[in-house]
């Protein structure tokens, strides 16, 4: 018999093949009730991630991990045996938000090379622990991460170890040698050795061969999507998001490998021209896109391609305190024309997924990015579709998540107040009242869950500061 006291009960894994992915999604959740038992969501307006007007006094029941029923509250069926009852009276039952760009194993508060000498390997495994919940208590139930997670972290999510989203991870980035995910410095210490997976945050790439070698390698390790570095960056210590990174040729060869075997690539890409040649490439989202002009939205619009801004890192300012100066110069001049440029992308059109670059900016502020979207020409409901619907389809998983309909996956969240009437209320996890993943309820402020308890400090000051 189920009791509020179990700290872990282990629930059976589901597997499903999602359209257009040669990758399963394992789940194996755990928490203080089984997915086999039931969750009902009472009172609340209903916004369900279809674009479709809210729908006040709804209630939404899951069983078995799924959603079952969905209607007003005076026809909701009796439910009978164990369940969960959830008032969400006075709040806003949303699908569980998706956070496309996400760096588990970074800290968010900077990343000066000389604090990562003396970091063991596989410490940043271990540090990811409490991000990943926070990221969670935030209300989101799903996360691609862009280079540092494993299936080693994916498992332990899975299995219940760890507590947090639902991930679809990159395992490392493909870049050039010297260009963007190459963080060895002129003295020869490479940092990027305490952020990613076996000793790299990335594999130099150069040339078509290799190309297609390292795109086999990512995908043997797990991958469900390929990052590939077009354009140099902010944190690597020899070049500038002005420089090119991999060429069409080679992204043409790791486009070509990845579709062979259904997974999309995502390409890091800020200078205008290396936006147009990830496009001409035909990747599947340009993250970040800070300098995209008419021609390359012309091409985003023509085919299709999603745009990840990553808002949340990008407008903030660098902290010369804990950066390289390297990185603060060339943060501060991306910074003058990013936000002009974003919003006229997103007011012709272009199709837009939330991504926070979280571990460059704090974590378990991800929903922040909603109101940023909104500063950038959305809607509050176009954001909020961006978080959930829009994204969803991005990670090929628009058939089991990303929407409140009967049949998808029961990540279900619940906002205090109405974030189409105030946009700002998700960003603050306070607002998240519930979290339900996979009908299991992870959060539930009116309830004893697991969430709820005291959780170990933070492994950095501005994971719970503003």
């Amino acid at each position: 018999m189920f009791s509020m006291d179990d700290e872990l009960v282990r629930v059976p894994p589901f597997r499903t093949r999602s359209r257009g992915h040669r990758w399963a999604v394992r789940e194996r959740m755990a928490s203080m009730i089984s997915a086999e038992q039931t969750v009902v969501v009472r009172g609340g307006t209903v916004i369900d991630g279809t674009g479709a007007d809210p729908r006040p006094g709804l209630t939404v029941i899951a069983r078995e991990g799924r959603i079952d029923w969905i209607g007003p509250d005076a026809d909701a069926p009796e439910v009978t045996g164990p369940h969960h009852d959830v008032d969400a009276a006075g709040g806003t039952i949303l699908p569980g938000f998706i956070d496309t760009h996400v760096h588990m194993t970074m800290s968010g508060d900077g990343m000066n090379p000389a604090d990562l000498v003396d970091q063991p390997p596989h410490y940043g495994y271990f540090t990811a622990i409490p991000r990943l919940r926070a990221t969670l208590d935030a209300g989101v139930t799903s996360v691609r991460d862009l280079a540092g997670l494993d299936q080693a972290v994916m498992r332990a999510v899975d299995e219940g170890i760890v507590a947090g989203p639902r991930i679809v991870t990159a395992y490392r980035a493909l870049g050039p040698t010297g260009g963007h995910g190459d963080f060895r410095t002129c003295c020869g210490f490479d940092y990027g050795t305490v952020l990613g997976p076996d000793g790299a945050v990335s594999i130099n790439t150069d040339g078509p061969a290799e190309a297609l070698r390292a795109t086999r390698e990512v995908m043997r390790k797990g991958a469900g999507v390929i990052k590939v570095m077009a354009s140099g960056g902010v944190w690597s210590p020899q070049d500038t998001p002005w420089h090119d990174g991999l060429n069409i040729e080679e992204m043409s060869v790791i486009v070509r490998e990845a579709a062979a075997h259904d997974v999309p690539v995502a390409a890091h890409a800020q200078s205008a021209r290396s936006i147009r040649n990830a496009l001409a490439a035909g990747v599947t989202s340009i993250e970040h896109g800070y300098e995209i002009d008419g021609p390359g939205i012309e091409s985003m619009l023509d085919g299709g391609a999603y745009l990840v801004p990553t808002l949340s890192t990008a407008t903030t300012p660098p902290d010369p305190t804990r950066s390289a100066a390297y990185a603060v110069a060339k943060k501060l001049k991306l910074q003058e024309h990013l936000s002009e440029n974003i919003t006229t992308a997103v007011r012709a059109g272009v199709r837009v997924a939330m991504g926070t670059d979280s571990g460059i900016c704090p974590h378990g502020r991800n929903l922040r990015e909603l109101a940023l979207l909104v500063e950038h020409g959305l809607t509050p409901m176009g954001a909020l579709l961006a978080g959930t619907r829009d994204a969803a389809a991005l990670l090929g998983l628009a058939d089991e998540i990303g929407t409140l309909e009967t049949g998808k996956r029961a990540d279900i969240v619940v906002c205090a107040g109405d974030p189409l009437a105030d946009i700002t209320l998700p960003g603050d996890p306070d607002n998240i009242t519930v979290v339900i993943k996979d009908g299991v309820v992870h959060k539930d402020t009116a309830r004893r869950t697991p969430a709820n308890r005291p959780r170990p400090l933070p492994v950095t000051h501005s994971e719970v500061t503003p």
